[in-house]
């Protein structure tokens, strides 16, 4: 399994031999620091590799991660499943060239936040009608089932309704990687990705 993590930068237009236009996400990938390897026969019980990427400053850090991290600072901290871990040491780096064009990835991240939103932006909500009567009901979700209904005159848990929306991690997949620069530490992936610009995502292929 290849892995690594990446910020979001913007997006771009890759153009084909064959005169096709591609969408695709350019993702900023600096070399990840394998922090600690687990193992099945270790004191973990199952096989995954820690790493770090990014910085952060030192006294931000407990006495704990000091000597877990080896007095370095890591702006993110990630952990992933596999069973790829023989020869791998620790201080050691996962680069960006370990894809190449043409692998098929999934991208998590974290979606934009929207704060509070209604019913019909949160949940695509029809609305109320604009005329016979309606004055300032037109983006009102409706009822909600009433007394004595299917839930008995309480609201039921998961009913939809206005609150927060976005923030929620995402997975999209079968996205392709479209290209692969060693020298800037970039990688660009087909079509978009959750997240703002400066989003970190993390990018698998099985």
């Amino acid at each position: 399994m290849k892995f690594i993590l990446a910020r979001k930068e913007r997006m771009t237009q890759i153009f084909t031999e064959d005169g096709r236009t591609l969408a695709g996400t350019v993702l900023s990938a600096t070399p990840l620091t394998v922090t600690q390897v687990k193992t099945t026969d270790g004191k973990d019980g199952y096989s995954a590799l820690q790493v770090g990427f990014g910085t952060r400053r030192l006294s931000r850090l407990s006495k704990a991660e000091k000597g877990h991290f080896k007095n370095k600072g890591y702006a993110h901290v990630q952990e992933f499943r596999t069973d790829d871990v023989a020869g791998v040491a620790t201080d050691s780096e996962i680069k960006v060239d370990t894809f190449s064009a043409g692998d098929v990835v999934q991208v998590s991240g974290i979606t934009k936040g929207k704060g509070f939103q209604g019913g019909v932006k949160r949940h695509g909500f029809k609305g109320g009608r604009r005329t016979h009567g309606q004055k300032h009901s037109e983006r009102e979700p409706g009822s909600i089932g009433g007394s004595g209904g299917r839930a008995g005159g309480r609201v039921a848990k998961g009913l939809r309704m206005a609150g927060r929306m976005g923030g929620d991690r995402v997975t999209v997949k079968n996205l392709t990687v479209l290209a692969v620069d060693a020298g800037k530490n970039e990688i660009i992936v087909s079509g978009a990705i959750p997240g703002a610009r400066g989003t970190v995502v993390e990018i698998v292929s099985k």
